[in-house]
């Protein structure tokens, strides 16, 4: 198979294997940062990519991405702060966990069921991405603008609390990247006589404000109290793990993790609902229900298995379509774009041994954050509580004014960064979702594209996403989806009425 030839290439360049080993370790740290994420990591450190070949690039990034969702639970068990958002389920358990002493023990149950849930998710990639990119060779332009509204419908309904904000999210995202010429008749749009505005908004400096800028806003507003630690007892009866305590928890990791897996196949949904959905499913099907979240190690490696299996399948809408399946993906858009790789299922023609090597450094990422993680989160914990507020977020304010102006040596890159700053900060303060609308301005390109091309094979109009019977399906895919999340919410908006009355 292609992967064992990747795994061949990785081993054999030690150069690759030190930025593997970089990215391991850089994820694990800002995973566990309060506040901040893998995306924000991610793009702060986008514009490094630029000097480098494609394959160090993307397993740079990529590896950061996967080591970042681990790193957020070691914040959830020693400082009670999810590191990301999907580590809130970890949290419900592994903070318990710390205050009886056992924090070593919670962060090895996290990391081994982190590393099954990786490992299980990274393979069936490997195994069902060339058979999704067969299938999508044979999708027509009406058959892909189906998909991108299907994407488009389930990104904004089902990231976030309120679909109205989801979709408004959404549709701004749309808005922003129609900002300059338009593709066919070069005409201005949007661009309100500004010269700067005629290449369009630049995703690097876009991101970068969204997720970086915008939440170190939100946490210099709303952190107030030096983070506190719970530290080890150096018990080892206590934080010691033997194979009869984690036995009863494989049932749950090996359940949870093709949960995730399936979670990340879907576009938007991410790691946060896969890990509280097998947190859900968990605790439903465990022995003794009360104690989970009171410190049940099941409860631990329940979210962190689901958390981490997203990690792989939520790249095959990628490679196939080229629709990101979550806020990492979409940076990786930008990766492939700046190294003139076509991604779609053409991926699989022209750059296969890329892909290939890409999953097997995925492989080998997994198992050094893993060994790295086993050892040494307790070390990795103390070392993050020492770091002053007062430094950490000046030195990331100065990295990211840097990255944004470095993407394109241009100053009004540094402006749109500020701004998509203080609107991503916005964006939480009202609810409304930075990720769909970040996702759906990396998707609106291609969906422009496919949309035109349709109505240009059809005679009768728009009447050709109905007469399609994929693309016909995919709209409904969408539409339902829409009225499955409006459900929901209404059934989750009477539960309290009820349990009044």
């Amino acid at each position: 198979m292609e992967i064992f030839t990747g795994l061949a290439t990785v081993l054999s360049d030690p150069v690759l294997m030190g930025w593997v080993f970089l990215a391991a370790i850089v994820g694990m740290i800002v995973g566990a940062i309060p506040g901040l994420t893998a995306s924000a990591a991610i793009a702060m450190l986008l514009p490094l990519t630029f000097y480098m070949d494609p394959l160090p690039a993307l397993a740079f990034l990529y590896v950061i991405g996967k080591s970042g969702r681990y790193g957020g639970s070691i914040a959830a068990i020693l400082f009670n702060t999810p590191g990301t958002a999907a580590s809130a389920a970890t949290q419900l358990d592994g903070y318990p966990l710390a205050q009886m002493g056992k924090a070593g023990k919670a962060m090895k149950v996290a990391t081994l069921s982190s590393v099954i849930g990786d490992f299980i998710g990274e393979v069936l990639l490997i195994l069902g991405v060339a058979w999704i990119a067969a299938i999508a060779l044979k999708l027509g332009p009406p058959e892909l603008f189906s998909v991108y509204f299907a994407a488009f419908i389930v990104i904004g309904s089902v990231i976030g609390k309120s679909v109205t904000r989801g979709l408004a999210s959404a549709a701004l995202g749309v808005l922003v990247s129609m900002i300059g010429l338009d593709p066919i008749s070069s005409t201005e749009r949007f661009t309100f006589g500004s010269f700067d505005l005629t290449n369009g908004i630049s995703l690097v400096p876009l991101m970068i404000g969204i997720f970086v800028l915008g939440e170190v806003f939100d946490q210099i507003q709303t952190r107030h109290t030096r983070t506190q630690m719970v530290h080890d007892t150096g018990d080892t009866t206590r934080n010691g793990l033997r194979w009869a305590e984690y036995k009863p928890c494989l049932p749950h990791v090996i359940r949870s993790s093709f949960i995730g897996a399936f979670i990340g196949m879907l576009p938007g949904l991410g790691s946060a609902i896969a890990a509280f959905v097998a947190y859900g499913e968990g605790k439903r099907r465990a022995h003794n229900s009360a104690a989970w979240g009171q410190g049940a190690l099941e409860g631990v490696a329940a979210p962190e298995a689901a958390n981490n299996a997203v990690s792989g399948p939520s790249m095959a809408p990628l490679l196939t379509l080229g629709i990101p399946g979550s806020t990492i993906g979409a940076i990786l858009i930008g990766v492939f774009l700046i190294h003139g790789i076509q991604i779609g299922p053409t991926l699989f023609l022209t750059s296969r041994d890329l892909v290939y090597a890409l999953f097997a450094c995925g492989l080998i990422g997994i198992v050094m954050y893993g060994v790295i993680g086993y050892f040494g989160a307790a070390f990795l914990g103390r070392f993050i509580v020492r770091i002053p507020t007062a430094v950490l977020y000046p030195v990331i304010f100065l990295t990211s004014f840097i990255a944004a102006y470095t993407a394109r040596g241009n100053l009004f890159d540094v402006y749109v960064m500020v701004a998509a700053g203080f609107a991503g900060w916005a964006m939480r303060k009202l609810d409304f979702n930075p990720a769909a609308f970040v996702i759906s301005f990396v998707l609106a390109g291609g969906a422009e594209e496919t949309f035109r091309q349709a109505l240009l094979l059809s005679d009768d109009g728009m009447m050709i996403f109905i007469t399609r019977p994929i693309a016909l399906a995919f709209l409904l895919i969408g539409v339902a989806a829409l009225i499955a999340r409006v459900r929901s919410l209404r059934r989750q908006a009477r539960l309290p009425a009820i349990g009044d009355t």
